[in-house]
C-alpha cells in the first residue's frame, strides 16, 4: 500500500496549508528564506501525535533528542534514510508479487498458455504440450490414489496385528 502525498502549499500572506489534514501548519521562521522542509514535516509529525494518530515510537524520538552531536545524528539520518529505503523497495516487491499473483489467480489457464507459448516457437506445438501435461496430471493423480488404496491397506493390517 502506497503511503499518502503530503501536499503543503504556502498561500500569498506566507501561511502554510497541509491539504491532506485540511489546516493551517505555522512557523515562526517561515518568513527568513531559509529551507524550512524539515521543520514543516517535524511540525506535521507533533500535530498529528497531538490528535492522536499513528505517532513514531518513544524510543527513537528519545534516541532523536538525544542525538545533539553531530555525529550521532548523522548516523542515525544515515540508518533511518537507508531502512526507509530498504522498507520502500520490499514493500514495492510485495506490491507487484501481489499483482503478479492476483493476474495468475485470476486466469490460471491464460498464464498456463504464455508460459507455454514462451517456450514453443510453434503455436501447435502449445496445444500438444498441454495435451502432454494433461496426461501427466491424470497419470499423477493415479499413482496417488494407488498410494493412498496401499497406505489405508497397509494402515488396517497395522491395526489389526
Amino acid at each position: 500500500m502506497k503511503n499518502p502525498e503530503v501536499l503543503i502549499r504556502k498561500y500569498s500572506d506566507r501561511r502554510l496549508y497541509d491539504t491532506g489534514t485540511s489546516r493551517y501548519v505555522k512557523l515562526d521562521d517561515a518568513r527568513t528564506g531559509r529551507d524550512v522542509t524539515h521543520v514543516i514535516l517535524t511540525q506535521i509529525i507533533a500535530e498529528n501525535a497531538k490528535e492522536s494518530q499513528i505517532a513514531l515510537p518513544l524510543q527513537l524520538l528519545t534516541e532523536i533528542v538525544r542525538a545533539s552531536d553531530k555525529a550521532t545524528h548523522d548516523f542515525l539520518s544515515w540508518y533511518l534514510n537507508k531502512a526507509l529505503d530498504v522498507y520502500q523497495k520490499a514493500q514495492n516487491s510485495v506490491n507487484t508479487r501481489l499483482a503478479e499473483a492476483k493476474n495468475t489467480a485470476s486466469t490460471p489457464l491464460d498464464y498456463l498458455h504464455n508460459l507455454l507459448v514462451g517456450h514453443s516457437r510453434r503455436p501447435t506445438a502449445v496445444g500438444s504440450e498441454v495435451e502432454q501435461l494433461r496426461r501427466r496430471v491424470d497419470e499423477l493423480q493415479r499413482r496417488l490414489a494407488q498410494r493412498k488404496k496401499t497406505d489405508r491397506r497397509s494402515h488396517k493390517r497395522r491395526r489389526r496385528a
